[in-house]
């Protein structure tokens, strides 16, 4: 649990924690070779959920557990595609929430079954434009959710790129679970069209708002996409 008020600095430190955790659990994952063709995407979730009760005690998400591959890596996350079986050559991409001692965390990442070049460029291209558009978020102080909407838009696009998920929104806000409300009755809570208060602000509480930013980029011409999601002002 929390323990009471926990202080801006202390708050921003369990939040990189619950991060590392989860970059530590996706980087297990590789090591084990879970991502295998032949396996279920739900059998892959369900491997990665026992690895991090394994791992961290992690027994909770606060979103819903996601692998894709193939053509299923096109469908945003409000969709639920039927289960699937990984192929050999496969882009895949996961998906977790995890609670960390009642801090959330929220990371994604793109792997690439085989060899195949365009598929190893969209892998590669995606922390890239994470980092453009972190970029942007550091340059403007007073930066709004729609601006930063606006400004990855436009990154992606001019890398030649074309944003997933129904291109709705490139990220949220995170925070102890549960963290403040996000859906559409709350627009302010993500980095999407309308959301015009600045980014950089106290919450409902008077704690500072921490964000995610969440990359979805697909082919739409070759049929797959990849994802990629971090914090993004706290690093």
């Amino acid at each position: 649990m929390t323990g009471g008020v926990v202080g801006e600095s202390e708050r921003a430190r369990r939040l990189l924690d619950a991060q590392a955790k989860a970059e530590e659990l996706f980087a297990e994952v590789e090591r084990r070779g879970l991502l295998a063709p032949g396996e279920t995407e739900q059998a892959v979730s369900d491997r990665i959920r026992d690895l991090a009760d394994e791992l961290h005690g992690v027994r909770r998400y606060w979103h819903k557990r996601i692998v894709r591959s193939g053509p299923h890596t096109l469908h945003p996350y409000r969709e639920n595609p039927p289960d699937r079986v990984i192929e050999e050559g496969d882009i895949l991409f996961a998906d977790f929430g995890p609670i960390f001692e009642e801090w959330e965390a929220d990371f994604g990442r793109t792997f690439v079954l085989g060899d195949d070049p365009a598929k190893l460029r969209l892998r590669d291209a995606l922390p890239e434009i994470f980092a453009a558009g972190r970029r942007a978020f550091e340059a403007d102080p007073d930066i709004t959710g729609e601006q930063l909407y606006a400004r990855v838009s436009r990154i992606a696009e001019e890398a030649g790129w074309q944003h997933g998920g129904g291109a709705r929104h490139w990220g949220h806000l995170v925070g102890e679970f549960p963290h403040e409300k996000i859906n559409g009755d709350e627009i302010a809570s993500y980095i999407a069209p309308g959301s015009d208060r600045p980014m950089r602000r106290p919450d409902a509480r008077g704690r500072s708002c921490h964000w995610i930013l969440e990359v979805h980029l697909v082919d739409q011409e070759r049929g797959f996409g990849g994802f990629y999601e971090e914090l993004l002002d706290l690093f």
